[in-house]
């Protein structure tokens, strides 16, 4: 699929979404409900498991909130959570308020990723750079704070003193930095990201898709829990989690040690 603001192509068992608002790829309204539809394809199609999310160009992933969109004298704050007037049930860019996305995305970032894009980084799961990558918070110096994830996620991802002090002073943070700190999981050469991320979604859609799902939901629910209470929310039959429980009773959950045990690759059913 293609169309002024996304793009999508589809590899197999993952889906790739890439953004394509030249030259910034800069978040309007009508972007985050266009990747909140690809999302929801993601999450609804039994023959999608893997979600990579990117930006068009080489320069930038995203500079994030469209503020030329802000500025219009019509902007109307309030049609924010309008399903198809505002940023749709997925929140700023279709995925930071997309909670019950149980499906894992790859952000390959391959350049600037600010603001808004680095709330859109923030939401994924696994975070890939192109090494010219660097992360950037400038609300503050905009006159707002960013409340469209960041201020929410980043304290959560890295030492809280840190995250403080990206988004108060809004300095650059580059690759290497983001790597340190846990943040980035592989800074990758420009020209081979797309690459390494395809060769890493496809490695990973081979794993138990019910499982798959499963671990997101679970990590979702006890994120903020106790040890005890983390513990408790994951028994069989005891946990209130729909998606575990059905991984728990599927075929799926004994396939692995049979497989193992005859030496042969899984044949997944996904239910």
């Amino acid at each position: 699929m293609a169309d002024k603001i996304i793009t999508t192509r589809r590899f197999g068992n993952v889906l790739e979404i890439t953004l394509n608002r030249p030259p910034v790829n800069a978040i309007n309204r009508e972007t985050s409900r266009a990747v909140y539809a690809a999302l929801k394809k993601l999450q609804d199609d039994p023959g999608l498991r893997v979600g990579i999310l990117t930006g068009s160009g080489d320069r930038v992933f995203s500079a994030g909130w469209d503020l030329k969109e802000v500025a219009d004298p019509d902007f109307d704050p309030k049609l924010d959570t309008d399903p198809e007037l505002g940023h749709g049930p997925g929140g700023f860019g279709g995925i930071t308020e997309f909670y019950d996305l149980d499906k894992p995305v790859i952000a390959a970032l391959n350049g600037a990723t600010l603001g808004g894009g680095f709330e859109i980084a923030l939401a994924c799961d696994v975070i890939f750079a192109a090494d010219h990558t660097y992360f950037q918070l400038p609300e503050m110096q905009r006159g707002f704070i960013p409340d469209g994830g960041a201020i929410q996620r980043l304290p959560r991802r890295i030492p809280y003193n840190v995250a403080f002090e990206l988004m108060l002073s809004g300095r650059r943070m580059d690759a290497k930095e983001a790597k340190g700190l846990g943040l980035v999981h592989q800074i990758v050469n420009a020209p081979d990201l797309l690459d390494t991320v395809r060769d890493y979604a496809a490695e990973v859609a081979k794993g138990a898709p019910l499982a798959m799902r499963a671990m997101k939901e679970v990590l979702r629910h006890i994120e903020m829990l106790t040890l005890e209470d983390a513990m408790a929310k994951t028994k069989p039959g005891k946990s209130g989690l729909p998606v575990y429980e059905k991984m728990c009773a599927s075929d799926d959950f004994t396939e692995g040690s049979v497989a193992f045990a005859e030496r042969r690759a899984p044949v997944w059913k996904g239910a």
